[in-house]
C-alpha cells in the first residue's frame, strides 16, 4: 500500500511535495493556516484587481529539474521578463549587480578611487575565515563598497548591525559575486545556454506567470486535488503526534470556526517554521532540542502597495533604497514584472516594503498610517510627486526570513539531530522548515527529494545537502535510511 502522507503549508515547498507525491498514486493531504491564499510568501494578492507580489519572486533556476516542473504546472502563463534591479543612495541611482563605469560617473573620481583601493586592499589582506557578514562582504567588495552598497539596507532588513549576522546569509544572497565578477560580467556577458555557469546575482532575464506567483500555487493545489490529493485552506496546524507503537502520525487542525480534525498519515513533511513545529510536537523533545528550537528568531515584514499615476519614472523590478533617512527598505514595480499586474496602463502600482518584527511599532501602525507613511517617503525618494498617489493598501507577512544571527546553525543543528534520532518519518522542508533562507527553487528542491526517498521507502538523497544554487554536492552522503 502507498503510504499515507500529511503536508504541512502549502507553499512552494509543501504543494511541490504534494504534488509529485499525489501523481503517483500517494495519498497526500495538505494544510494551510491562510483561509484563502496558496503559495505562502510566493502567493499573489489582489486589490480592485491589482496584483502584487509579496517580496518579488523570479521564476530562474540552475536546476533544469525545477524549470520543467515550472513548465509542467503552468505551461501556458509564464512571461520571459528582462531582469532590472538598481539601487538608490544619496539620490542616484546604480545599477545591481554594479557596472564600473556608472559607479565611477556617479560616485566621483575621488570616492570611486578610495572604493578601488579598498578593494584591493580587501583582496591582499582579507579577514581569514569570516563570520559575520560585514567581514564577508568587506572580503568581496572591499569595506568602502560595503559601506555605501550593503549595510544600510541589510540592517534594516534584519533590524540589527551586520557584525551580528552570519557570513552564511551573505553567501547564500550574493553566492559567486564579487567586485572581479561584476567588472566580468559587464564586459562579457556569461553564455545562456550553460545556466550552471551564470551567478544568479548577474542573470539578466527570468520567467514569471502573467498575473503572479500565486498562479503557479493556485495551478499546483488544483493539480494535487485532481490526482486526488487533498488540499484545505484555513486549517492552522495545532499538534503534531507520533504513536509510539504504530509508528504512525496524527497532525491536528484547527479550522477558522475553532472545530477541530485530524489527519492520520505515516510521513509528515513540514514546511512550518521550527519553533512553532518543535512546540507542537509529541512526544515531547528533549530540552536541549526545545530551547534549541525556541531560540530561532524570524523576521517580518510590511508591504504597503501604492497605486499612483504612470509617470514612467522607474523600469526596475525593484529598487534597494540605502537611504538611513527612510525606513522604507525596498520599492516592487508590480508592471515591471508584468503588465499584466496593473488592470490599467494609465496607473502604476508600487510595493513598499518594511523590514519589521511582529509586534513592534510598524508591525502594529494602522493601514491607513502605514499608507501615509509610505506615500511621503515614496515622495521623498523622488519616485512620486504630490497628489499622484491615488489609493493603497497594506499586507502584513508573518517570518518572512528566518534570522541568520551567530547562533542559528547550532540552534538548527540540535533540532536536526533530535528529528532525526526520535522522530522517523518527519520531514522538514522549505525555508521556514529548514531554518535556511532558501529561494523559491532551493525550497523546492528540498521538496522534491523528500518526496523521492518517500516514494523509494528509503534515503536516496538528504536534502539537507541542497546548496545555495539548488544543486546536489558532488560528494553526496548516504545517510541512515529512517523512512
Amino acid at each position: 500500500m502507498k503510504p499515507r502522507v500529511v503536508v504541512i503549508g502549502a507553499g512552494p515547498a509543501g504543494l511541490t511535495a504534494a504534488y509529485l507525491l499525489s501523481k503517483q498514486g500517494v495519498p497526500v493531504t495538505v494544510l494551510e493556516a491562510d483561509p484563502s491564499h496558496v503559495g505562502g510568501i510566493s502567493r499573489t494578492v489582489m486589490y480592485k484587481h491589482f496584483h502584487f507580489d509579496i517580496g518579488g519572486h523570479r521564476f530562474f533556476s540552475k536546476s533544469q529539474a525545477v524549470e520543467d516542473l515550472w513548465t509542467e504546472i503552468l505551461p501556458d502563463d509564464l512571461l520571459q521578463r528582462p531582469r532590472s534591479s538598481r539601487i538608490l543612495y544619496r539620490g542616484k541611482f546604480y545599477t545591481y549587480p554594479l557596472k564600473p563605469v556608472e559607479a565611477l560617473r556617479n560616485l566621483g573620481i575621488i570616492e570611486a578611487t578610495a572604493c578601488v583601493l579598498s578593494y584591493f586592499k580587501a583582496r591582499l589582506n582579507p579577514v581569514r575565515d569570516p563570520r559575520n557578514f560585514e567581514d564577508w562582504v568587506s572580503n568581496q567588495f572591499g569595506a568602502r563598497l560595503y559601506s555605501i552598497f550593503f549595510k544600510t539596507y541589510t540592517e534594516k532588513v534584519w533590524g540589527m548591525s551586520c557584525r551580528e549576522i552570519s557570513a552564511d546569509w551573505a553567501a547564500q544572497r550574493i553566492h559567486g559575486l564579487s567586485l572581479t565578477s561584476a567588472v566580468l560580467h559587464a564586459l562579457k556577458r556569461p553564455e545562456r545556454s550553460n545556466r550552471k555557469k551564470v551567478i544568479k546575482t548577474l542573470i539578466d532575464s527570468f520567467r514569471y506567470p502573467r498575473r503572479g506567483p500565486g498562479m503557479m500555487w493556485q495551478a499546483a493545489a488544483a493539480k494535487t486535488r485532481a490526482a486526488g490529493g487533498e488540499v484545505h485552506l484555513g486549517h492552522r496546524v495545532t499538534a503534531v503526534s507520533r504513536n509510539e507503537a504504530t509508528g504512525t502520525w496524527t497532525v491536528t487542525a484547527e479550522k477558522r470556526d475553532g472545530t477541530r480534525v485530524t489527519i492520520d498519515g505515516e510521513h509528515v513533511i513540514s514546511s512550518a517554521p521550527i519553533r512553532e513545529l518543535i512546540a507542537g510536537l509529541s512526544p515531547a523533545p528533549r530540552e536541549v532540542a526545545a530551547r534549541a528550537a525556541a531560540s530561532l528568531r524570524y523576521r517580518d515584514f510590511v508591504t504597503v502597495a501604492l497605486i499612483l499615476d504612470e509617470k514612467d519614472r522607474i523600469g526596475d523590478n525593484w529598487i534597494y533604497i540605502h537611504d538611513p533617512g527612510v525606513r522604507v527598505g525596498r520599492v516592487q514595480n508590480f508592471k515591471s514584472w508584468s503588465p499584466e499586474m496593473v488592470p490599467d496602463p494609465a496607473l502604476a502600482c508600487y510595493g513598499l516594503e518594511y523590514f519589521c518584527f511582529e509586534g513592534d511599532g510598524l508591525w502594529t501602525s494602522p493601514d491607513e498610517e502605514l499608507i501615509a507613511l509610505a506615500s511621503r517617503e515614496l515622495v521623498r525618494l523622488g519616485l512620486a510627486k504630490e497628489g499622484e498617489i491615488k489609493d493603497g493598501c497594506v499586507v502584513r507577512q508573518k517570518k518572512a526570513y528566518p534570522v541568520y544571527d551567530d547562533s542559528y546553525t547550532e540552534h538548527v543543528a540540535k533540532v536536526r539531530e533530535e528529528i532525526e534520532a526520535r522522530y522517523p518519518g518527519l520531514h522538514l522542508v522549505g525555508r521556514n522548515g529548514m531554518h535556511k533562507y532558501n529561494n523559491q527553487d532551493h525550497a523546492m528542491m528540498t521538496a522534491m527529494i523528500v518526496a523521492e526517498n518517500i516514494l523509494a521507502g528509503k534515503t536516496i538523497r538528504d536534502p539537507w545537502l541542497v546548496n545555495q544554487d539548488a544543486e546536489y554536492h558532488e560528494t553526496e552522503r548516504l545517510v541512515p535510511t529512517r523512512v
